[in-house]
């Protein structure tokens, strides 16, 4: 497998550090990589190492306020710099694999960013994978919060507070909730403007939904304390296109940290074969 480290500037201003894994030969296609709320691209080296074995490269790239990248931590302008940022990185995607089928995977927060970037922007993708998508959470269902968000969210968007991540319901496995918590890479920050944005997006996406066309791969765990199935359920009803739904019974938020990761693994490379013309 090769790596490589790679960086570019937003329109605005902002330093995003991205990189990429690519199989040493026999290249199937390309994934872009979103990753969640606090976290990292490199968390996801160890998918990567899978995803090449199997003939896929990876692009990925730690979100503005986020891992290596620059911006106040947890923090973003809007949601539209999340798409544009997604937008460069297909871009790079393309520029490396012109003749490859290409690919957006997003997880937590990546999921909602992912599923509002196929809204928004009508990409010309072979298909997405959305995995524990950030649509529906503990605060949602409460309305206080919604609206104490939306309203403080506009009057103060770069306050920052903690981002009540349940971390014990990030994997079943404690290695995964150790590892997590002595990452020096990791915060626990999201600013006030960032969480009334996310609030807007689910709620744009719901409405929605049914513009994405492409095929979907939408994956939840029956025991995700941190975002919950009836988001995704929703959405796998919603969409108009090919859309796979598939439920891990018992399984928490991070699917590809389970104990039971290989066969999680081994489900989505069958869908990505499909959809790349590999069998």
């Amino acid at each position: 497998m090769k790596h490589e480290e790679m960086q570019w500037i937003t329109n605005d201003a902002i330093k995003l550090y991205a990189q990429r894994w690519e199989p040493e030969s026999n290249i199937r296609g390309a994934i872009c990589l979103v990753h969640g709320l606090g976290e990292h691209s490199s968390r996801y080296r160890h998918w990567a190492d899978k995803l090449t074995a199997a003939g896929y490269a990876v692009l990925a790239y730690d979100l503005r306020g986020h891992g290596k990248s620059g911006g106040k931590r947890g923090h973003a302008a809007s949601f539209d710099h999340h798409a544009d940022d997604i937008c460069t990185l297909v871009e790079h995607a393309g520029a490396f694999y012109s003749e490859k089928p290409l690919f957006v995977y997003g997880h937590s927060l990546g999921g909602l960013l992912a599923l509002f970037f196929l809204i928004q922007r009508q990409p010309d993708l072979n298909g997405a994978i959305v995995t524990s998508p950030g649509l529906e959470t503990m605060a949602n269902r409460q309305k206080a919060k919604v609206t104490a968000a939306r309203i403080l969210g506009s009057i103060a968007p770069r306050v920052s507070i903690a981002n009540g991540l349940e971390l014990d319901g990030l994997s079943r496995d404690p290695a995964v909730i150790k590892a997590y918590l002595n990452d020096p890479l990791v915060h626990n920050q999201i600013t006030l403007g960032m969480g009334r944005d996310m609030f807007a997006a689910a709620e744009y996406v719901y409405e929605k939904a049914s513009s994405i066309e492409l095929p979907l791969l939408l994956m939840h765990g029956s025991e995700d304390r941190i975002t919950y199935l009836s988001g995704t359920e929703k959405i796998a009803k919603t969409v108009s296109g090919e859309c796979v739904f598939k439920v891990w019974d018992g399984f928490y938020h991070e699917l590809h940290n389970e104990p039971e990761q290989n066969d999680v693994f081994d489900y989505l490379r069958e869908w990505l074969n499909k959809h790349s013309g590999e069998q």
